[in-house]
């Protein structure tokens, strides 16, 4: 599969893969993620009445929001190890801490895409009662670990890039090839840039925390605004646009 998911990239990628077959270390990403997958799996057991379908049905898009992120964090580490096939002491520690920050964010990824996708006005039913999933005060603290996550997985892309860029000479990239990693090095670090604003203004303003999400609309935007720019000077040094690559 992740051979099949690199061949969907190449023929628009100035990147030369220089691995084709899963490392033991993605063997063993891909069943960290298999398992990430199955802690957000809508219900384990199947549905005894037509109500506990409807209600186990109710959490299909949560489902969906949840297997998109996932989906898109292994399809970018799935890009990189086609990419550059490196595999020393550095890219196995960083790859590590991924996993694990993966399946640390898998329960908050959850809570939060339920809140918002599962049509429950922010209700859970526990013993026949119905109960707040949210109370005043809490939205802060949510934002700041959701923000937490996502800028601590762009800051890990940032690295694993960033290192793949200075070991140019080793792996064998060619300047088109460097310009095109040093590239998503800078969409990751704005990426983390876009993070840090988001969390800084709930921290200054408590009372925006909730607002304050809105902020990651413009990781589009930045992403458009920055390949273009890179495009425009690919054009001139190379005679060609940039591929426009991102990550997580």
């Amino acid at each position: 599969m992740r051979k099949k998911a690199a061949n969907l990239h190449k023929k628009a990628n100035s990147i030369e893969w220089r691995s084709h077959e899963p490392s033991r270390i993605e063997t063993f990403s891909d069943a960290v993620f298999a398992f990430a997958l199955t802690l957000i799996i809508v219900s384990i057991e199947v549905p005894k009445s037509f109500d506990e379908l409807m209600e186990t049905m109710k959490g299909t898009i949560s489902f969906g929001v949840c297997f998109a992120l996932l989906f898109q964090i292994w399809n970018n580490q799935n890009i990189y190890f086609r990419r550059y096939a490196l595999n020393d002491f550095y890219t196995i520690l960083v790859n590590a801490v991924l996993l694990f920050v993966v399946l640390i964010y898998t329960y908050p990824l959850k809570f939060l895409s339920m809140l918002l996708f599962s049509f429950s006005d922010g209700m859970y039913a526990k013993n026949g009662h119905e109960y707040p999933m949210m109370r005043n005060g809490q939205t802060q603290p949510l934002m700041l670990i959701y923000g937490a996550g996502f800028l601590v997985i762009y800051l890990l892309f940032y690295l694993m890039y960033r290192h793949a860029a200075k070991n140019a000479a080793q792996i064998g990239l060619s300047e088109r090839e460097l310009f095109d990693t040093e590239t998503v090095t800078g969409i990751n670090f704005i990426g983390m840039c876009i993070c840090v604003v988001v969390m800084s203004v709930g921290i200054i303003f408590p009372s925006l925390a909730g607002v304050s999400g809105f902020l990651y609309c413009s990781i589009p935007v930045a992403y458009t605004v920055w390949f273009s720019r890179r495009g425009k000077k690919s054009r001139v040094l190379f005679g060609e646009g940039v591929v426009a690559s991102t990550t997580a």
